[in-house]
């Protein structure tokens, strides 16, 4: 029992700074109506209503078996491979989708299925706040590398050097939460280059697991490109909520390339790890939905265009900031060292935002363009009064 206790301690203080901040300031403004919120990537206004018309039309049962235990649904498949297809120029195979529920658990099942315990995976930081989380409950060790803001830049020749023996896999990520960046296909090709080299020299398959629920969520025309067409051993994970911003309906998926080897093979280590995961299949009425769900998204115009009032607002007022090129997400330096004390006078003048220590990026913060227009429009006098008073 003491090992398990010691197990449980080690991952809850790998997301300790997560639940301070979500368990403290987070949980006493989230609801506040004067709040201008721009913590993260919740919905602040009300669903798409055709995401609400597309799961009320699959609500009313078409056959008593309509609601009965799902894995992954044919229709499901067909309608993921369908739109990968066409938007990387591959043949995806239907058989190689296993439906997930939502994109945490794809990622957890790639771990269950890729780590065996003491296998070293390594992700860059600034994280997704759960990669070395996960890590650690595969029973792996995580291996963190560090991109240097504000440009955010992956070091082909730190990967390399980090690469050993026990590497199973790298967690990659683009477009890049926190930072907004949309790695172009050669960045991808010098990584898969990297990796390829690594594989040889250690003897065996170092797998890139693709974590890309924002790769729809595009700004000024760019073109997303997965590491998928450029390194057969790559796990794609994937989750709608980001497209159809409802994170709290949980559907995505896990799925490799057609390049892939023994891919017929990892589709059975996949379905049993989706069942050692806890069942981490998505309810049948999600399924059901899909094939209209894949066709919607958010307004990302409108987003586009919060996020050029917002940049050039807050750089008017003195912060530098990046330039997001995809996701949510906005990054700003804090005019004091303490993001976190920062980001507590900002809570003063009423508007919340994601301290980047939370994302281990300290001295920013992290803002969310998933708020309305109001509250971009009221929190910019807030963003201006905090960094007057932070400069007193």
């Amino acid at each position: 029992m003491a090992t398990v206790v010691r197990s449980i301690d080690r991952l809850r203080d790998s997301i300790a700074p997560f639940l301070a901040f979500f368990t403290g300031p987070f949980a006493k403004l989230n609801k506040n109506p004067d709040v201008a919120n721009f913590a993260v990537g919740n919905p602040q206004d009300y669903p798409m209503p055709a995401y609400v018309d597309a799961l009320r039309e699959q609500l009313v049962p078409r056959r008593r078996d309509w609601f009965a235990y799902k894995d992954s649904e044919p229709k499901s498949q067909i309608t993921v491979a369908r739109g990968l297809s066409k938007r990387t120029g591959m043949k995806w195979d239907p058989a190689d989708v296993a439906m997930t529920n939502g994109g945490f658990a794809a990622l957890a099942v790639a771990m269950r299925a890729l780590v065996e315990p003491g296998d070293e995976v390594i992700f860059l930081s600034p994280p997704w706040f759960f990669y070395e989380f996960m890590v650690l409950a595969a029973g792996g060790v995580p291996v963190r590398l560090h991109l240097a803001p504000p440009a955010f830049e992956p070091d082909m020749a730190e990967i390399a050097a980090a690469i050993t023996p026990r590497t199973r896999a790298l967690i990659f990520n683009s477009p890049h939460n926190p930072s907004g960046r949309v790695y172009p296909l050669e960045t991808l090709q010098a990584l898969a280059a990297t990796l390829t080299d690594a594989s040889a020299r250690i003897g065996h398959p170092v797998y890139l697991i693709s974590d890309e629920p924002y790769n729809r969520i595009l700004f000024d025309g760019r073109d997303f490109h997965t590491p998928a067409e450029a390194y057969p051993h790559t796990v794609v994970t994937y989750s709608y909520g980001k497209q159809l911003l409802a994170p709290g309906m949980r559907i995505g998926y896990l799925t490799v390339p057609p390049t892939m080897p023994d891919r017929e093979a990892f589709r059975e280590t996949i379905f049993v790890a989706q069942f050692a995961t806890g069942y981490a299949f998505p309810n049948a009425l999600l399924q059901h939905a899909l094939e209209d769900l894949e066709k919607l998204i958010i307004d990302i115009p409108g987003m586009q265009r919060r996020r050029d009032r917002l940049v050039g607002a807050l750089r008017e007022i003195g912060y530098e900031t990046t330039m997001p090129e995809g996701t949510f997400y906005v990054m700003a330096r804090a005019p004091i060292a303490d993001d976190v004390a920062f980001s507590d006078l900002l809570a003063k003048h009423r508007v919340l935002v994601l301290p980047g220590t939370i994302v281990e990026v300290p001295g920013w913060f992290r803002i969310s363009l998933t708020a309305t227009d109001e509250m971009v429009e009221r929190g910019i006098p807030g963003f201006a009064a905090a960094y007057a008073e932070a400069g007193q």
